[in-house]
């Protein structure tokens, strides 16, 4: 194993106690959809979510370093100042900055055998469980071209959730083979021609039958947005007001290149399931508070905005562990079409159905269907509230929390070992 790799299962393992602990509610029940995860009159204390998807050319160590040609100069030097950044990152250097003192007496100097071989023990007692089972069956397993972050996460797993059984991780399992490519997925996906599995990077099996668009009568998400509509509305048009930094820069970006040439930007409240730095969450405080009822994804929440006669181009998203819901915030008027009928400017088409937005009213669908949007009024922007999160109508609140805590993992190990733009990476 690796000084850099040793480092960071080492500041995994010896963070804290309170850190490893088993979760203290039910792991066995599906996440409630019905149930509002926070008070609306009650703000958050921390975000917790992962990082975005795991990436392409998972299973080899190239796919957790591959960056651009400049790559090499934000590794990190290996020796003692490399892996002072590797534990830097992971400690997260404001918090450890300010430890109290209880906190520093936990703390104790490992030396490298002792490292080498509390990991190894650790490694040999994960390497039997389904996590365990489902690394080891990768082609690269136990050598160097196996991507670090797989080898070591059985270990990282059961000691994060040390009383999740095998039964409770089994889907979970199911993920980890199919992103080191030794998966296999659900004929259901498979057979389905609205469906491009082809494209599926990330993929959780046994979820079941699911349709292009769902009812959003089923979430809490969708009854707070829309009751709160005239108030996420006046919050969106306080944030135009505010829209660009200090420096000058707007806050309406384009997330992906296809955004950029499809005239979609968005106004990002959540990257990877993170709030922000520096973003004036005091003019959203009901927006920011309903979208962290749910579990955020590792992709966007925020206002995106579509310009007239444009549209985002036909694709699917490759991550079936996630949802995606959009309430309209201005919608365009009607345009007349050809037929000199009276027909919505702006439309959604998920698989082989067609919606269109209304103002305070949200659309609920499954991304890993073929989709494709546009405006077609020649003055008028489309504006909504989106938001991606992990499927809370079929997951458990346990494979959800493993499933950041994955994410999470991902993200800071990419940041430890110095890959660039670690977003474009993610996801």
């Amino acid at each position: 194993m690796t000084r850099s790799i040793t480092a960071l299962a080492a500041t995994c393992l010896f963070l804290s106690t309170d850190a490893f602990a088993p979760p203290k509610t039910s792991q066995h029940h599906r996440h409630s959809p019905s149930r509002n995860h926070s008070s609306l009159n009650d703000k958050k204390k921390s975000t917790t979510g992962g990082g975005g998807g795991f990436g392409g050319g998972f299973g080899t160590k190239s796919s957790s370093s591959s960056t651009s040609s400049n790559k090499k100069k934000n590794t990190p030097a290996r020796g003692k100042s490399g892996r002072a950044d590797l534990l830097s990152a992971l400690n997260d250097d404001d918090a450890s900055s300010k430890k109290t003192k209880a906190e520093k007496s936990f703390s104790r100097t490992f030396v490298k055998s002792e490292q080498e071989q509390i990991l190894n023990d650790l490694a040999a007692r994960s390497s039997t469980t389904a996590i365990g089972r489902a690394v080891a069956k990768s082609p690269h397993y136990n050598t160097p071209d196996m991507d670090p972050f797989w080898q070591l996460l059985p270990s990282l797993i059961s000691t994060k959730f040390p009383s999740a059984s095998d039964e409770d991780l089994r889907r979970v399992a199911g993920m980890v083979e199919h992103s080191l490519g030794v998966g296999k997925l659900d004929e259901d996906v498979v057979n389905d021609p609205w469906r491009p599995h082809e494209e599926l990077h990330a993929y959780l099996p046994g979820m079941g039958e699911t349709q292009p668009f769902m009812d959003p009568g089923q979430l809490e998400l969708c009854r707070l947005m829309s009751e709160n509509y005239e108030v996420i509305k006046k919050e969106y048009e306080a944030l135009l007001e505010e829209r660009f930094t200090p420096r000058g820069k707007d806050r309406f970006q384009s997330v992906t290149s296809m955004n950029y040439e499809s005239g979609w930007k968005t106004m990002v409240l959540f990257y990877n399931g993170h709030r922000i730095k520096d973003f004036p969450y005091h003019l959203c405080p009901v927006t920011t508070r309903i979208l962290e009822t749910v579990p955020l994804a590792g992709r966007i929440a925020g206002f995106n905005r579509q310009q007239p006669q444009s549209g985002i181009p036909l694709h699917s998203d490759g991550n079936n562990m996630w949802l995606t819901c959009q309430m309209g915030i201005n919608v365009p008027r009607e345009i007349i079409n050809e037929n000199g009928e009276s027909v919505p400017a702006a439309h959604i088409r998920v698989g082989p159905e067609t919606r269109h937005w209304k103002a305070g009213e949200c659309l609920l669908y499954d991304t890993t269907y073929e989709h494709e949007t546009f405006n077609a009024h020649p003055t008028e922007e489309r504006v909504v509230l989106h938001v991606d999160f992990f499927n809370i109508l079929k997951m458990t609140k346990l494979e959800i929390e493993v499933l950041q805590y994955i994410y999470e993992m991902r993200e800071q190990f990419m940041k430890a070992e110095g890959v660039a733009k670690v977003g474009a990476q993610v996801l």
